[in-house]
Parts: C-alpha cells; structure tokens; sequence
C-alpha cells in the first residue's frame, strides 16, 4: 500500500484506526512531500513516519520548482488546469507526480535511510547500506524483507521538474600545482549510462595537495564511469598564468558503494 502525502488536517495525531498505519497492508510505504505544519505554512501533508518506510524526498516540505512565480506556474507546459492545481497545492500533488516517474526509472528515487536531511545533505548517511537502499515510489515494495526496524526514515533529491529521479554520487578531487589560487573546481561525468552536466566541486582557495568533495545529486545515472571532465577556472586574470590539474579524481555511486 503506497500512501501519497496522506493528508495532514483532522488525521495527524490521531488514532491509528482513523488513518493510514503500516498495519494496514503487509507493506505500507509512505511519500511524504508537504509536511510543513499546516499553520502558517499551509501544508498539506502528515510529517510523522507511518509506513514500515517513509520517504521524505527534498526534506519532505517544500519541493524543488514549486516556489516558482505564480503566473509562470499556472500558464503551465501542463495546461492551464494541472498548472491551476499546481500553484494551490503543488507540494502536496508531487507526491504522485514522483510515483508516475518511478514507473519508468525502475533504479531511480533511491533513498537513504538517515536521522535527518540535514545529515543527508552533508553526506553522512552515503553510501547506501550493505542491504541496500529502496526505491520511492512503485517499486518500494522490492524492500520489504530487508526491513528490520519499527520505522524507517529515507531521504532523497529529486528535479525541479520532470524527469524528476537523480542519481547521488560522491567526487573527490585531489589537486595539484605550484601554487595556491583562488576560483572554482568543475567535474562532469561521462559513463555507460549517460554523462552528466558539470557540477561545482568547490569554489574559492584552491591548494595544491588538498583534496575537496562534494555530493551531487545527477540527472542521469551514469551507470559504469567511463570519462571524468576536470575544468577549473580562476574569478579575474593573473598575470602569472597559474596552473593547476588533478592529481586524482575518485567517484563513489551511493547505490553500489
């Protein structure tokens, strides 16, 4: 039984009998994407977990490419009416709007289990478990024999629009060169399941011999690295034309360690 941001307003808090509980299938998964209290922030959506897994994807609040201008998002690609729906209540209606996407990317929506978003954001909770980590969506109840706790929490990223689904992978970048400067460090990746756009490894100093890291949430999964694109760049001209390359450049795929 999948629950698609159960509503929050007259149901949470209240008796399981009166809402939706993981008793009530053999496998109840949860996607919470509205969660924010309904005063003042008008959501829409229950924030405890319920389900034997609960999927909070962007933090389970406010969803990226819902906080766009009013007009932009009723004159919609959608059509007027779904762009209608969209501006009252588009946190709440992405919910199903992921779960159609998940059909069609049987290995995308991944999510990790985590005590928070913020630890999720920072990387603490990468890679994915040994057992691995489920998929949002349709394909959630392929996990439902790994589950071993009361409840578990998983969060995730997703698109501002659709395709919606992104792969999560860790990039750490050695530097080397004479000298330190400052500017910016740009890694794409190229691999058997597509390439990626180039994603800002760190910005500011860059010092010979230190490695920096980042993790980007990817529109594509890349599958088997193939290629890794390095480009950095400084903010305003140097006379002393410095240089500066990559010693090594390690990329770990949350999905398979």
């Amino acid at each position: 039984l999948s629950g698609l941001d159960p509503a929050q307003p007259y149901f949470q808090g209240t008796p399981t009998e009166v809402r939706l509980d993981k008793s009530d299938a053999v496998f109840v998964d949860i996607i919470h994407t509205d969660s924010a209290p309904t005063i003042p922030n008008l959501g829409f959506g229950m924030s405890p977990a319920i389900g034997h897994i609960d999927f909070y994807p962007n933090g389970g609040k406010e969803m990226p490419g819902c906080g766009k201008n009013p007009v932009s998002q009723i004159v919609d690609l959608d059509g007027i009416w779904e762009g209608t729906r969209d501006f009252v209540a588009c946190n709440h209606l992405r919910s199903y709007k992921y779960y159609l996407d998940s059909i069609i990317y049987p290995d995308g929506f991944l999510g990790y289990p985590c005590a928070s978003y913020d630890l999720f954001q920072s990387g603490n909770c990468f890679p994915c478990p040994e057992e691995g980590c489920p998929n949002m969506g349709h394909y959630a109840d392929k996990f439902k024999d790994k589950v071993k706790r009361d409840f578990v929490k998983l969060y995730l990223n997703t698109g501002e629009a659709r395709d919606f689904p992104l792969w999560r992978y860790k990039i750490s970048v050695t530097l080397s060169g004479k000298s330190k400067v400052k500017g910016y460090v740009n890694v794409a990746l190229y691999g058997s399941g597509g390439n990626t756009k180039q994603y800002q490894i760190t910005k500011g100093t860059l010092k010979p011999d230190n490695t920096y890291t980042a993790y980007i949430d990817a529109e594509v999964n890349v599958g088997q690295v193939t290629k890794v694109k390095f480009l950095w760049n400084n903010n305003w001209i140097n006379p002393t034309f410095p240089k500066l390359g990559a010693a090594t450049i390690t990329v770990e795929a949350g999905q398979n360690r």
